[in-house]
């Protein structure tokens, strides 16, 4: 299997190609389908995962929207529209302090709030990423127009990202408080990471992977090169493995899941390639996970209940969100 940065040969389109035609789930869950493997989770699933809540602990795995989000750091990448949150009073309590609004015969506060639906923790909609002219489910890409994606919108997944949760400690697991940039995260390692931490990954679940950059970044008070630059990441060949696990969805606590720089020259994020357009994953990105890992780590439970919805954006290709682990 190509590589790189360990002595592996780099990916070819060939390689992508092929790994294209081999978990191809078009057509899977019938030729309507705009949501892929989220449904693998069934309502058995999340009725198992709300009895993994033994103690009440709810933690969020977001970062603040705001103006010290991580796209506010240097980057190499192309920033194609991406900035972090604005966010723009309308109406203060100097306001009406003042008296000014006083005709209205109410006092309030209101605002609102300006951001690219993936400047912070955010999942990736099956909309996002085309395979040459297709989407997710051999959908045309010209069905995402001007006025947002006719297919495949975040909308469609309003009551889905619930259920059972993993998370494999990979940065616990090497012994280092976070992964060096550029390390590939191997199916090997998510096998080990499983026994280590006495956890299965299975049908539906929704696995969270830690790498500690973000934690990194945050201790350095310094974003530059998080948006777009080297990070750790998901190794190519890790899709055979998510395939044959029937994971339900992925989230990483860096910008693009994926390892950077990718495996490859002959093209850009080449794992996104086949996970969203090909496969039907969808992809959580930009998640906090520091709290959850130190929580596992003490009591020993890395599965919990898992709540993520994305916002019901009609017609959007991405969507920040607030998840939620539960224990």
């Amino acid at each position: 299997m190509a590589g790189s940065g360990d002595g592996r040969r780099k990916l070819t389109m060939a390689d992508i190609r092929a790994a294209a035609e081999r978990l191809k789930n078009w057509g899977r869950w019938g030729a309507a389908d705009e949501i892929g493997t989220l449904n693998f989770t069934r309502p058995e699933d999340i009725v198992a995962a709300a009895r993994l809540v033994q103690k009440g602990k709810v933690m969020s795995l977001a970062l603040a929207y705001d103006t010290g989000g991580p796209q506010g750091g240097k980057s190499n990448y192309p920033p194609l529209g991406r900035f972090n949150p604005i966010h723009v009073m309308t109406r203060t309590g100097t306001d009406a302090y003042s008296g000014v609004l006083d005709h209205r015969k109410i006092r309030a506060a209101d605002d609102i709030l300006i951001l690219p639906l993936q400047c912070g923790t955010q999942w990736d909609g099956l909309g996002h990423i085309f395979y040459g002219d297709h989407m997710w489910n051999g959908y045309d890409c010209r069905t995402v127009t001007s006025a947002g994606a006719q297919k495949c919108g975040i909308e469609q997944t309003r009551e889905r990202m619930i259920g059972r949760g993993v998370l494999l400690d990979i940065a616990r697991l090497q012994g280092v408080d976070h992964l060096p940039d550029g390390f590939a995260v191997t199916t090997a390692m998510l096998e080990e990471a499983e026994r280590r931490f006495g956890v299965e990954v299975r049908r539906g679940d929704f696995l969270l992977v830690r790498t500690g950059q973000m934690e990194a970044k945050l201790a350095a008070r310094n974003w530059d090169g998080y948006s777009g630059g080297d990070a750790p990441g998901l190794a190519f060949e890790t899709l055979d493995w998510l395939h044959a696990r029937e994971v339900a969805a992925i989230a990483t606590d860096t910008w693009g899941v994926e390892v950077r720089p990718n495996e490859t020259d002959e093209a850009t994020q080449p794992w996104h390639w086949i996970a969203i357009p090909m496969m039907g994953l969808s992809l959580g990105e930009i998640f906090y996970l520091a709290e959850l890992a130190r929580d596992c780590a003490a009591d020993g439970r890395y599965e919990f209940m898992f709540v993520a919805p994305a916002l019901p954006i009609t017609g959007a290709v991405g969507s920040p969100v607030n998840p939620l682990a539960i224990k």
